[in-house]
């Protein structure tokens, strides 16, 4: 079974039901033991680093998602929720994020184009490293395929965790990994096909090695 957290941030239901379509069970839970009993965690968010950090701190829920982690369970965080999985965030202050990947969350306006919106809110094409294997998350995607995204802050001091990445008018990281920690700036729930793909290879990643 799928635990979708729910600690108070998130597109939590349309994740259920994306995870349903392709016939993977999955509930949305803030209880403890769900967490614990689950195969695989998903971490979503959206909104602000500090509040959704704050709601995770006094949801009681990072000290858990941390172990669950560290135990090898799988572990995906989605747009914010993938931030969150990083030391820390510059979003509006420094806040401390979950420390399971190393890096930081910033501000995406210093490196891309004036005339290029903010918040990035829409269809965006995935570029694969060339210089490591593809990641079994994307066993069924294509260089190139477009994902949809909605965020203002990106992932950067984090090379070697880089799984994808996206260009809006500069290179952003799309998804990262870490043994059995992986993460989505991209929205896969609302991505089609090719993000419902993603979805069906997280359920099928082993823990740790």
């Amino acid at each position: 079974m799928i635990a979708i957290i729910d600690y108070g941030v998130g597109n939590l239901f349309s994740l259920r039901s994306s995870f349903r379509f392709i016939g993977e069970e999955a509930c949305v839970s803030a209880d403890p033991a769900v967490l614990k009993a689950a195969d695989r965690l998903i971490l979503p968010g959206v909104g602000a680093f500090s509040d959704a950090a704050a709601k995770l701190h006094y949801s009681g829920l990072k000290e858990l998602i941390q172990e669950e982690a560290a135990a090898g369970k799988p572990l995906m965080g989605i747009c914010l929720g993938m931030q969150m999985l990083f030391e820390r965030s510059l979003e509006y202050g420094t806040h401390q994020g979950l420390g399971l990947l190393p890096g930081s969350i910033v501000p995406m306006e210093p490196v891309i184009p004036e005339n290029y919106k903010i918040p990035h809110i829409g269809w965006n094409q995935l570029h694969f490293p060339v210089d490591k294997p593809r990641h079994s998350l994307f066993r069924e995607a294509k260089e190139g395929d477009y994902v949809y995204f909605v965020h203002s802050y990106y992932a950067t001091d984090c090379d070697s965790l880089v799984i994808a990445n996206t260009d809006y008018g500069a290179v952003l990281t799309a998804a990262v990994a870490k043994e059995n920690v992986m993460g989505c700036q991209f929205h896969p729930e609302k991505s089609g096909s090719v993000g419902l793909n993603i979805l069906r290879a997280f359920c099928q990643i082993g823990g740790k090695a």
